[in-house]
C-alpha cells in the first residue's frame, strides 16, 4: 500500500481548486501591497528598523519550530553587521548563529539569483559548521546517504515513536531536486505567492538533507515571497506565524503528506498563514512608530550607552521585569552603577517605578 504522496506515479503533477485559490490568493496579495505601499511611506532609518526586526524575527522562528532557542541580541547583532547597520549594544555572535543568519541572508537579499544545488549545499554547511547536529555526526554540504535507516519524521518518547512520515529513499534525492530546481528557476506561469505554497511542500517532502530540511525550507519560502514582492526588504515572517500556528502546520503537512496530488487544502492553508503573518507586521509596525517617537521627543536628552542600550530593549518588548540587578547583568556594571543609571531615568521622566510592587522593584518606561 502506498501510504505518502511522493510514492505515488508523476506526484509532483499538483492539482487544486483553482476558483478557491485564486479567492484567497487575491485577498494575500492585496494584504501584501498594502503592507509595501505603508512601509515604502516610512523613512530609510526607519525602514532598516523594520527590517532588522523582521529578518532577527525569521532567523528566531525558524530555530524555534525546530526546538532551538537562540540568543536575540546575537541574532539582531550578526544581522545588523552584515547589513552595515548600526546598533546599540551589539554584540558578538557565535559561529552557528551566524551561519543561519548567513543563509536566510543570502536567501532573501540575492532573491534574484538562481537557486541551485550548490547553493542549496552552501547554505546546509553555514547550518552545521562544524559537522555535528547535537551528537550526531552528519552529512554535510550532500544529500543523505540513509546508512542508518529511512528518514523518518518522529515524535514520542523512546520505544513508543510514532512516524509521521517516511522521506523518498536517499538514491531518488538526486533526480527528484533536478526536477525541483528545474521548476524553480524555470516555471514562470504560476504566481509567486503560489509558487512559494507549493515549493515549500515539495522541498521538505523530498527532505534531502540529514538535518536542517526545514530550516532550509523557510528559507527557499522566504526567497519565493521576496521575489513576489519585488524586494530584498523583508516586511513580514512567515516563520514567526507558522511558529504561532505550528501544530496545524504539521498536521496539514502530514495530511497533505499522506494524500495525493490534489494540495488544494495545503494551499489555503499557507494562504492564510501569509495573511496572518502580513497582519501580526501592524503590531510591529506600531512599535518602531512609537520607537522613533520617543527617540525623537527626547533627542536633545543627554543619556549613556548603558541607558540608550536598556531604554532600546524595553521599547522593543523587554522580557520580564526591569530590575537593579537585571540593568547591571545586562550592562556588566555594579549594581550601585545601574541604580544612578536608573534614578537618572526617572528624574528625566523616562522610568517608573512599577506600582506592583513586591520583594524588589521593578521599573518601567513612563
Amino acid at each position: 500500500m502506498k501510504t505518502y504522496i511522493h510514492e505515488k506515479e508523476n506526484w509532483t503533477d499538483f492539482t487544486w481548486d483553482n476558483k478557491k485559490v485564486m479567492i484567497k490568493l487575491g485577498e494575500a496579495r492585496n494584504q501584501q501591497g498594502r503592507l509595501l505601499g505603508k512601509m515604502e511611506s516610512l523613512g530609510f532609518d526607519l525602514q532598516n528598523e523594520a527590517v532588522l526586526n523582521t529578518l532577527t524575527l525569521d532567523v528566531i522562528k525558524s530555530s524555534e519550530i525546530e526546538g532551538e532557542f537562540l540568543d536575540v541580541e546575537q541574532v539582531r547583532s550578526s544581522i545588523a553587521r552584515r547589513l552595515g547597520i548600526d546598533i546599540a549594544g551589539a554584540v558578538e555572535s557565535e559561529r552557528h548563529v551566524d551561519g543561519l543568519v548567513e543563509m536566510m541572508l543570502d536567501a532573501t537579499q540575492k532573491h534574484d539569483l538562481p537557486l541551485t544545488k550548490n547553493r542549496l549545499f552552501g547554505w546546509h554547511a553555514a547550518l552545521f559548521p562544524s559537522g555535528w547536529s547535537n551528537l550526531y555526526k552528519i552529512t554535510v554540504a550532500d544529500w543523505r546517504k540513509d546508512t542508518t535507516g529511512p528518514m523518518q519524521v518522529v515524535s514520542g518518547p523512546m520505544g513508543k515513536e510514532k512516524v509521521h512520515y517516511q522521506a523518498p529513499s536517499s538514491d531518488r534525492i538526486e533526480p527528484e531536486m533536478i526536477k525541483f530546481l528545474d521548476w524553480f528557476e524555470n516555471e514562470h506561469e504560476i504566481d509567486l505567492v503560489l509558487k512559494a505554497a507549493i515549493a515549500h511542500l515539495w522541498f521538505v517532502t523530498i527532505h534531502p538533507f540529514d538535518d536542517g530540511n526545514g530550516r532550509i525550507t523557510r528559507a527557499i519560502t522566504d526567497m519565493t515571497l521576496a521575489r513576489s514582492d519585488k524586494s530584498i526588504r523583508r516586511f513580514y515572517s512567515m516563520s514567526a506565524q507558522i511558529r504561532v500556528e505550528r501544530k496545524q502546520y504539521y498536521e496539514n503537512l502530514e495530511k497533505t503528506q499522506k494524500g495525493n496530488s490534489d494540495i488544494t487544502e495545503w494551499i489555503l492553508w499557507f494562504l492564510q498563514c501569509l495573511v496572518n503573518a502580513i497582519d501580526s507586521t501592524e503590531e510591529t509596525l506600531s512599535k518602531i512608530l512609537h520607537k522613533a517617537e520617543f527617540w525623537k521627543f527626547h533627542s536633545t536628552t543627554i543619556l549613556n550607552d548603558r541607558q540608550q542600550k536598556i531604554i532600546n530593549r524595553l521599547l522593543d518588548g523587554f522580557d520580564g521585569k526591569l530590575t537593579t540587578s537585571k540593568w547591571a547583568k545586562i550592562n556588566k556594571c555594579s549594581q550601585d552603577t545601574a541604580l544612578r543609571d536608573i534614578q537618572d531615568l526617572i528624574k528625566k521622566n523616562i522610568l517608573q517605578k512599577e506600582g506592583s510592587g513586591g520583594r524588589s522593584t521593578n521599573y518601567e518606561l513612563k
